[in-house]
């Protein structure tokens, strides 16, 4: 079964749960992989549903952290339970080790030099790491790699 079929039956099954909280997330979601269908008229595969996911939970993230420094933790925790269900469907993430070898290996492989090859070391890693690792750490761990 594929993600997007999972997350239509995790839809029926809050339904009848009535897990309002839950539901109202998915819900969301499966919103946002409507309107990427439209709007690209693409059937989604598991990886374009991964980048939306990953996209609303930098989002709820984000959120979180500005509500907090608002003191609204009122609305921090709305975010929070929506995040739990998003991190659900994310797949496990890398530990610093993994990713450090992942990263060596794209420099390996693509021959890169230093800096200006960034793009090519990164073009490699999006694929593979997308929703298994933040890419803003990989692009500092391809930085320090390049640069040294």
């Amino acid at each position: 079964m594929g993600l997007k079929e999972q997350i239509t039956e995790d839809m029926k099954a809050a339904m009848r749960a009535k897990d309002m909280g839950k539901l109202g997330t998915i819900r969301l979601l499966t919103a946002a992989m409507k309107q990427k269908e439209v709007d690209e008229r693409v059937e989604l595969t598991d990886a374009h549903v991964l980048a939306i996911i990953d996209k609303m939970v930098k989002q709820r993230k984000d959120s979180i952290s500005q509500f907090e420094a608002g003191g609204r933790q009122d609305l921090a925790d709305v975010e929070k339970a929506e995040l739990a269900v998003l991190s659900t469907y994310m797949p496990a993430s890398l530990s610093d080790d993994e990713i450090k070898a992942e990263v060596q290996a794209a420099v390996a492989a693509t021959g890169a030099a230093g800096p200006q090859d960034m793009g090519k070391v990164m073009g490699v890693l999006k694929p593979k790491l997308a929703g298994r690792a933040d890419m803003t750490a990989v692009s500092a761990l391809v930085k320090a790699a390049l640069a040294s």
